[in-house]
């Protein structure tokens, strides 16, 4: 049975994003193809057990029939850590993981196997990604966000830890690069790795679609409070724009499914997002939903037009650069809904990865 460790050279390069056009990919390649998440940290409640999100979506997109708990046996939750480091136990922590695989993994032609975060992560608690992947017995693909030197010295630092728990690494894929920058990327980065003896599986195009959010994810979460259009929160968000400034000033910056955040007093700024029309969709705004701040709530006049805009409003209790900074920090993940995404990531994989030279290697 084939075994392929996903890991990162940091946070959000895009582990999720192969594992799932790697799966798609490989049915075509494999008759039995599954999935299992070691060690979680961002979970969801499902049927009163605590399992990675990733491990949600990758069962519901691929159809992967089997225990949602094997498939994410270790969730660290708040105070998993704290509570480690005053009790070690690695055995026991040891003992999930290989049962859980032993079970998902049973029958099996291949299994993808997404890891959290860099070589490094976990150990903490004795579980480092380099470990787990020896543990499993899994050769490693690391997955690189673009750039030159900043992904070839990541890449070398995350080899080295692999290999030092005597762990193979099939090579990389360069994931998010610029299109204005691509072709110079690729041929510099595959020069660099050649020189070092690693190959280079592919180099993925950045596309910008998979990073916009919905209102919907935002909401859920900042846990703002929805005042109007919740049935518009799955409106697509291209870009959030303070709305600080003058409201003319404010026009020249709203560009098509722009979110806007501004304190709920700025009456200025709220009219001018509500004049803000598309040029080709009649009277579909151009802002995509609103976010006041501070807590304040409009006149009633300003609050009756924005019930009636067809748009999503959110309220937040905090001032506007925090609310925009918890805004700006959220990490955007692919849901099962999300079908034109999810049709993007498994075109992307089968156009820009080299499928055949990573079967031959595993």
């Amino acid at each position: 049975m084939r075994k392929i460790f996903i890991a990162a050279t940091k946070q959000n390069d895009g582990k999720t994003t192969v594992s799932l056009g790697l799966i798609f990919n490989f049915k075509d390649r494999f008759k039995k193809v599954t999935f299992i998440k070691p060690i979680g940290q961002r979970y969801l409640e499902e049927e009163g057990i605590r399992v990675d999100e990733d491990s949600v979506l990758i069962e519901e997109v691929c159809g992967i029939r089997c225990s949602l708990k094997d498939m994410s046996p270790i969730a660290v939750e708040k105070g998993f850590t704290e509570r480690y480091i005053n009790r070690p136990d690695k055995k026991s922590i040891t003992r999930q993981i290989k049962e859980s695989f032993r079970r998902i993994s049973r029958g099996q032609d291949l299994t993808i196997i997404e890891g959290t975060g860099h070589a490094g992560v976990g150990s903490v608690f004795d579980h480092s990604n380099a470990y787990v992947a020896k543990l499993l017995g899994a050769k490693v693909i690391l997955v690189s966000s673009g750039g030159i030197g900043r992904p070839i010295d990541e890449i070398l630092l995350n080899k080295a830890l692999f290999e030092k728990e005597g762990v193979g690494v099939l090579g990389v894929i360069i994931n998010k690069v610029l299109s204005d920058k691509f072709e110079k990327i690729n041929r510099l980065v595959t020069k660099g790795l050649q020189r070092k003896k690693i190959k280079v599986l592919g180099v993925i195009p950045y596309n910008p679609g998979l990073a916009r959010a919905t209102v919907e994810q935002i909401l859920e979460e900042t846990g703002f409070e929805v005042i109007y259009g919740k049935e518009f929160l799955e409106n697509y968000v291209s870009q959030v724009l303070v709305g600080a400034m003058r409201s003319k000033g404010a026009l020249k910056y709203i560009v098509n499914d722009s979110l806007l955040i501004t304190p709920g007093d700025r009456e200025d700024i709220i009219m001018t997002a509500l004049e803000c029309y598309r040029g080709s969709e009649g009277k579909k705004l151009k802002v995509a939903g609103l976010i006041l701040s501070g807590g304040i709530i409009p006149e009633s006049s300003v609050r009756d037009l924005l019930n009636k805009a067809g748009i999503p409003v959110l309220l937040s209790k905090a001032d506007t650069y925090t609310t925009a900074a918890r805004v700006h920090d959220l990490t955007v993940k692919i849901r099962p809904c999300d079908t034109a995404k999810i049709n993007t990531v498994v075109r992307l994989i089968k156009d820009n990865v080299d499928l055949d030279a990573i079967c031959k290697r595993i």
